[in-house]
Order: structure tokens, then sequence, then C-alpha cells
């Protein structure tokens, strides 16, 4: 068996289908670890989530920001940007089977045996993953609950951007939020900064990559994740970095993680419509 990581998909079904191909997934012996933002800006939204709920178990999917964005426009308590191309998804004859398994998908995933993280954009520097797994818990809870739609009327907000076990409530969620799916730098007390999305190395000289921050709690694992399509492909010892831009006209990245490989690209250029 192999097992592979996928960046960021966004919408781009026809790279995601050509992907597959070159690495020739065998669904029989393989599986596919998806780091989420499987919707938005790229034309095909509602394909990428057919072939994907296709797949059933031998697909482990992540939510990103803009899979909890196409579930807050679903539930009403967020109007679509005029970028967004998740119009198909709501409209589908299907749409309500397909939102029902977007909301059933965690935020985070781990495999102990391995060490290995699963999650769209990072985890904050100062959480173990055991606090990780324990937050993101508590979103999927609300996420599954029958009152699913309220518990989104909070998400969106930069504020609070730094963690305190004291947070409580809508707080809390959205700190979880945003750390697990749009960060990208923080300062050296886990403060998370939303204002730069740069290539490491651009950024004020105060802000770290969550994952350089010293000291950070959770390195004892291999983080897998996608989100920072200018940070591009990196992989470490303690990281792999998947997003390639794809919806941009960059790549889409496959990467063997068990047994370990080399990356795998398609070109998006020309293939994303």
């Amino acid at each position: 068996m192999t097992l592979y990581a996928i960046g960021d998909i966004q919408g781009c079904d026809r790279a995601f289908k050509q992907l597959m191909d070159e690495i020739s997934f065998d669904p029989k012996n393989d599986h596919l670890w998806l780091v989420g933002d499987l919707v938005n800006r790229g034309p095909n939204s509602l394909g990428v989530l057919r072939r994907v709920m296709r797949l059933k178990e031998n697909a482990t999917v992540v939510l990103g920001n803009h899979d909890l964005h196409l579930l807050a426009v679903a539930a009403g308590v967020r109007k679509a940007d005029p970028t967004d191309t998740i119009n198909a998804v709501l409209e589908a004859p299907d749409g309500d089977e397909i939102l029902d398994w977007i909301r059933q998908q965690p935020l985070l995933h781990h495999d102990p045996h391995t060490k290995k993280v699963l999650v769209h954009a990072g985890l904050p520097p100062f959480w173990s993953v055991a606090e990780a797994i324990q937050h993101a818990r508590e979103i999927n809870e609300q996420l599954q609950c029958t009152n699913w739609r309220k518990s989104l009327e909070s998400m969106y907000g930069n504020e609070p951007n730094i963690w305190s076990k004291k947070l409580t409530g809508k707080e809390r969620r959205r700190f979880t939020i945003n750390a697990l799916t749009r960060m990208r730098f923080c300062d050296k007390n886990g403060q998370l900064n939303f204002d730069h999305n740069c290539k490491p190395g651009l950024q004020p000289s105060e802000l770290l990559p969550w994952f350089d921050v010293p000291g950070r709690l959770n390195q004892d694992n291999h983080i897998v994740f996608g989100h920072w399509a200018a940070l591009g492909i990196l992989s470490r010892t303690d990281i792999t970095a998947l997003d390639s831009g794809c919806v941009w006209g960059g790549t889409l990245t496959a990467i063997p993680l068990e047994p370990k490989g080399e990356k795998i690209t398609v070109n998006c250029t020309g293939i994303i419509d």
C-alpha cells in the first residue's frame, strides 16, 4: 500500500483526475490524505467533491477554510464572495448529501502509529498534538450536530489571535478554526498574523512561519499541511507542505508518505477548466 498526500485542489477537478492517473492510484492498495480546500476558485468544485466521495474509505480528508466557507454560505450565515465558484455545489440535486458529507470530515487527523498529523494550515506552536486533537474535536462536534448552522455564525474574524485556556464559546471556536485552517505566520509568542501570506523571508522580521517558532510543542510529530501557496512544496523531517498553487496556474502535487517517495506533479496551466 502507498499512502499519498495531495495538496489543495480548490475545484480543479481535471488536474485532480490527471494526478490520480499519474500516480496510478489503486483503490485496492492505496490511500489518499487530502489537506483540505477541496473547493472554490477553481471551475469544478462539485466534480472534485463527487470524485472524493466515491473514494470512500480510500481517502482521509480534513477541512480547509474554503470548505468551511462553503458550509457557511450554505447555512446562510455568510454571503458568497464575487470570486467564489461554489454555486454548482449549492444548486446540485445531491447538494444536501454533499454538505452532510463535508460536515462529517474532521479538521485534524492523527495517526499515532506513524506520528503523523494531517491538517489544512498547521498547528499553533504552543499546542501539543493532544491539545490540537481536543480543540479540533470540539469544532467537529459542533459541525456534526443538528444546530451546525449556528456554530458557523462566529467563524469569521481575526480575533482572538493568541491562545489562552481562558477562551470560551465563540472566541475559543474562532481561534481554533483560524489556527487550523488559516494560519501562516505568527510571532515568537504564538500570536497569529493574518496580514501576510508571502513566501517566508519576505515577512516582517518579528514574524516567523508557525513551524519555525522556537520551542514548538508539536515538533515530535510530522505535520502534513497545505494552504500556503507562496510557501510551495517543502519537505523536512518535521513537516510536509503541499500547496503548489494549482488554482493559480501552478501545479497539483502528490507526495508518497508511506513508503517515502519523490513528489509527483501535474502542471495545472490549461487543465484547470
